[in-house]
């Protein structure tokens, strides 16, 4: 059932879509049956051209003969449709299970909107179920990390923190980059971690979306739920 709902939100976020639009795709399994849905259209006659927030999602749409181009090229977007592991009752989100949360920041960020998919089991009221992504560059991650759990219990979030492994390799991102996993409870200020989290040398980005989402869409049994900020 969660395909179905995931199918739902996708194309009720479709009808956002205008000819000639500038569109960031997103990565994940929500956010690949957007991009299904859009192909779809596209073979239709639709016109569109599309950044990809992940080299997964790169070679989706090139697969589906999707028109890709770069942000540098087109300097900003009209609108991107995402996924996300969590969201909250302000919008704001926790993303990064599929190790694309650097891109998808920065395609997010230089977006006009953003449009965030999801099956009702995503929507809670406060993050921090889910672990929380932190991007690290290789270089003493070991000492960075230690410094991002001291900085979180000084303000009374103290956890642990896993190295993402894949196969028994360290996972690396598309930006050659490692994830730690944080576990450090339900987050009662997402913006204050944001923050403090990114002010920390060595951290090159992190999993929460705050001021991001402009409309988020659930899929649920029977239809779809749409929150505006």
């Amino acid at each position: 059932m969660s395909v179905e709902k995931k199918i739902l939100a996708a194309q009720k976020a479709f009808e956002y879509v205008e000819d000639g639009m500038k569109l960031g795709l997103g990565t994940g399994s929500t956010a690949d049956e957007f991009t299904k849905i859009l192909s779809d259209n596209v073979k239709n006659g639709l016109d569109v051209i599309c950044v990809p927030t992940s080299e997964n999602t790169k070679d989706l749409a090139e697969s589906l003969n999707i028109p890709l181009a770069s942000l540098e090229n087109l300097n900003f977007l009209d609108l991107t449709v995402d996924g996300a592991d969590e969201v909250d009752d302000d919008l704001s989100l926790l993303k990064g299970g599929g190790g694309a949360l650097l891109r998808e920041k920065i395609i997010a960020f230089n977006s006009k909107k953003m449009i965030v998919i999801a099956d009702d089991t995503k929507k809670v009221s406060k993050l921090g179920e889910f672990r929380l992504p932190i991007e690290l560059i290789k270089f003493e991650h070991k000492i960075t990390i230690n410094r991002v759990l001291e900085k979180l219990e000084n303000i009374g979030y103290s956890g642990t923190a896993e190295l993402r492994v894949i196969n028994g390799n360290p996972f690396t991102t598309d930006s050659e980059n490692l994830i730690y996993d944080l576990s450090i409870g339900l987050i009662e200020e997402p913006a204050i971690i944001d923050n403090l989290l990114n002010s920390i040398p060595g951290v090159v980005e992190n999993g929460l979306f705050v001021d991001m989402a402009n409309i988020v869409i659930i899929g649920e049994q029977n239809g779809v739920k749409i929150i505006e900020k």
